[in-house]
């Protein structure tokens, strides 16, 4: 017993290592294609719809839509100067007469691609640094006693630091800070609503350092009044960079009023998408115009519209520090360029040539797979296409000899019953082929000739097989003295 476990054991060891030996030598195999005409018109068709698929996506998607030929750079370097002209006039009980001039509602003033225009604003005049009550719209201000209003903490949201004492007239808490606190009112109206008037100049440069390409959106003139006159049109003047503001406001698709009431900011793009395959003069720059700050349904939202704070400051005959400050309501415009630039190159090409080749070979594995493994006569079509060789080129050369040895055998064979043919006596052949006939012997003729060309027969006689021979062959046989 033992003795047998001891012969399982080894015949396990060695057919597990025939095993192994017969992996690592099939990763030596190679293979190759087979091409094979399937004469099956579904999977045809669904073939030739594929490729007619993938055609139709490399033509007409990335050649003429993605222009997948150029070389494409987007990093595209641009400098934008801004200019705001136009003046109003405004006359209020609580402000009086004021001429507003570009200092006056441009924010800054130097002209940036970000910049506010005052369209409203409230003022708290007079405000100087003492004790007064918290307004009651802060509710970290409330309070009902002292114990509510902790001396020396800061109001949350509020103007100023607690004292510590409650007042009992406006139930808040004394604050110490610029009295008195600013008047929170909402307005109804916009104060600048001639401000539509207002005229904005965006000058802007762009370059594409691939390309060594650069262009401005200000028509190259020496009519030195185009740009006092003229106000941006796409269709008749695409080059002049004065706008409107009540048109910019409009091109977002609200109304410049309802907006200056509580602001509001609004996105200009520029944008230079240019094909340098073509000319100079068709590299353009598109406007588009957005708000940003809320869509269109939202505009009554708290969260909507823009403002803020600054203070302007002062001082009396006393030399004391009093000041002004200004709640303003305005419209903030961000100028963002754009842009992307693209001219022909071979790599590009080549490259997107190649993918839709690569596509093609994706049709033909789908297809192969469809079948060979999806259709009720796939198991017809993997036999055709899959057909393993396993002789080697040492068996092979083995086989081609056997073939030329048996080749050898048969030319043999065939030439020996050729041989084994009866022959004619010379004297019959004679007479029927007088031209043949016998000529008298010369001494310079040697006998040999003829003995060598009975030789063959000579030897045949050996043969059992042919004892019985034609009585012709016996007595036509000449025989020549040897001696």
């Amino acid at each position: 017993m033992r003795g047998l476990a001891r012969g399982d054991r080894l015949h396990c060891g060695t057919g597990m290592a025939q095993s192994w030996g017969s992996f690592f030598y099939s990763l030596l195999d190679y293979k190759t294609e087979k091409f094979m005409i399937a004469k099956n018109k579904k999977v045809g068709v669904i073939f030739r719809l594929f490729q007619l698929g993938v055609i139709g996506y490399l033509i007409g998607w990335v050649f003429l839509w993605k222009k997948g030929y150029q070389e494409r750079e987007e990093a595209i370097q641009s400098s934008v100067f801004t200019k705001l002209k136009g003046v109003a006039f405004t006359n209020s009980t609580d402000l009086g007469v004021h001429v507003w001039g570009a200092e006056d509602y441009v924010i800054p003033s130097q002209g940036d691609r970000v910049f506010f225009i005052v369209t409203n604003y409230l003022e708290t005049p007079n405000q100087r640094l003492g004790l007064c009550a918290e307004s009651p719209k802060v509710p970290d201000g409330l309070c009902s006693s002292n114990a509510d209003c902790v001396k020396g903490e800061t109001v949350t949201a509020g103007h100023g630091v607690k004292t510590g004492r409650c007042m009992n007239e406006t139930s808040t808490c004394e604050i110490h800070g610029w009295c008195p606190v600013e008047r929170s009112h909402t307005p109804s109206e916009p104060l600048l609503g001639k401000a539509e008037n207002f005229t904005m100049y965006i000058k802007n440069f762009i370059r594409f350092p691939k390309f060594d390409f650069s262009k401005s959106n200000v028509l190259s003139t020496t009519n030195k009044t185009y740009l006092k006159t003229c106000y941006y049109n796409k269709d008749h003047h695409p080059y002049c960079p004065i706008f409107r503001v009540g048109d910019v406001v409009h091109w977002t698709g609200h109304n410049f009023q309802e907006m200056a009431v509580k602001g509001g900011s609004i996105g200009v793009v520029i944008d230079w998408s240019c094909d340098l395959d073509k000319d100079y003069s068709k590299c353009n720059p598109e406007y588009s115009f957005t708000r940003l700050d809320a869509s269109k349904d939202s505009t009554n939202s708290v969260t909507s519209g823009y403002n803020f704070r600054f203070a302007r400051y002062y001082r009396d005959a006393d030399e004391q520090t009093y000041r002004s400050l200004y709640k303003v309501y305005g419209i903030r415009f961000d100028i963002m360029v754009n842009g992307q630039a693209g001219k022909f190159n071979i790599i590009p090409t080549v490259v997107n040539i190649g993918s839709g080749l690569a596509l093609m070979g994706a049709g033909v594995f789908i297809c192969d797979m469809i079948l060979l493994y999806m259709m009720s006569t796939s198991s017809f079509y993997r036999e055709r296409k899959f057909e393993p060789i396993g002789r080697r080129p040492r068996d092979m050369k083995h086989g081609r000899h056997h073939r030329h040895t048996q080749d050898g055998h048969h030319r043999k064979e065939n030439k020996s019953t050729a041989e084994e043919q009866p022959l004619t006596p010379l004297s019959s052949r004679s007479a029927h082929n007088p031209a043949r006939q016998p000529v008298a012997a010369d001494s310079s003729l040697k006998p040999h000739s003829l003995e060598r060309r009975q030789e063959p027969t000579v030897k045949l006689h050996r043969s059992p097989e042919r004892k019985a021979m034609s009585p012709v062959w016996s007595s036509a046989t000449p025989r020549s003295p040897l001696k």
